[in-house]
């Protein structure tokens, strides 16, 4: 009886964490952090699943201030070309880089697909590198979640910028950071202490996005609420310190006609997919 108890511990204690863990973009200003509790998050990426226990990645921690502000010089120039280039996006300014305590690199390296299935034939072959390549992302994301959650259970908060996979960026943080070809920059995120309490984020209803042995047509969202999400919803729901959008003061006019479908068990009633 003892054993279940404390694997229910456990597990509510994951899930602590999982929740506590937040994308944060506002530090506190002039705070340290010793290499020992990096090294420990560290070490919770080398845990990862990897695709054939590849282990098809490095941490590279930047934790001197000289060093950062030079990574910082690297995504600055990245937000410049989201902002002229890239379809809007509610969140591109990385100044916030300039009061993390690290910022960890989780370098990807491609070479190591060739462990994953290969096809043996031309008929087959394109198959299996669109899925080889799956791998190895979900291999990174993978490392990236476990530094994610190793960082708030230190105590710490973080995020995981989108720049670093990008040709240009990554090279300029090869050529900044020593790393070779093939190497790419998956994940960058950095880390540091909120400057202010972590609310928690809106998420869908574990009814909605549980499917029992077979795929529920119910569950599936249109792509006219994939549009609206996209045109209208999301720098709020990215931002807003509410985990049920009911708890919103401004739902009905935030999310309109989708209301119940963002907030019920099932966004699809009729089931029929569209």
């Amino acid at each position: 009886m003892s054993d279940v108890t404390d694997q229910s511990t456990d597990i509510d204690s994951l899930i602590d964490v999982m929740r506590r863990r937040r994308s944060v973009r506002r530090f506190e200003k002039g705070r340290r952090v010793e290499r020992g509790t990096l090294m420990k998050i560290a070490e919770a990426a080398r845990w990862a699943p990897t695709g054939a226990n590849t282990q098809c990645f490095d941490v590279l921690i930047v934790d001197e201030p000289e060093m950062r502000d030079k990574v910082l010089e690297v995504f600055l120039r990245q937000s410049s070309r989201l902002i002229a280039h890239v379809k809007g996006f509610p969140a591109v300014k990385k100044t916030y880089l300039a009061n993390t305590v690290a910022i960890v690199i989780v370098l990807g390296d491609p070479r190591w697909k060739a462990s994953f299935p290969n096809a043996t034939d031309s008929e087959w072959e394109a198959e299996y590198e669109a899925n080889n390549e799956n791998i190895l992302l979900a291999s990174l994301g993978a490392v990236i979640q476990n530094v994610q959650l190793a960082v708030t259970a230190c105590g710490l908060t973080s995020a995981w910028l989108s720049g670093g996979g990008e040709d240009t960026t990554n090279r300029d943080l090869a050529d900044l950071l020593g790393y070779p070809e093939p190497l790419v920059a998956y994940g960058t995120i950095p880390i540091g202490y909120p400057e202010k309490d972590v609310s928690l984020r809106w998420r869908r209803p574990v009814e909605q996005v549980v499917h029992w042995n077979r795929y529920d047509p119910t569950k599936f969202r249109p792509q006219e609420l994939v549009d609206f999400y996209v045109e209208k919803l999301r720098p709020f729901a990215m931002y807003r310190g509410n985990e049920d959008l009911e708890e919103w003061e401004d739902v009905e006019e935030k999310t309109g006609k989708w209301r119940d479908a963002l907030t019920g068990p099932t966004p699809n009633p009729d089931g029929k997919v569209k």
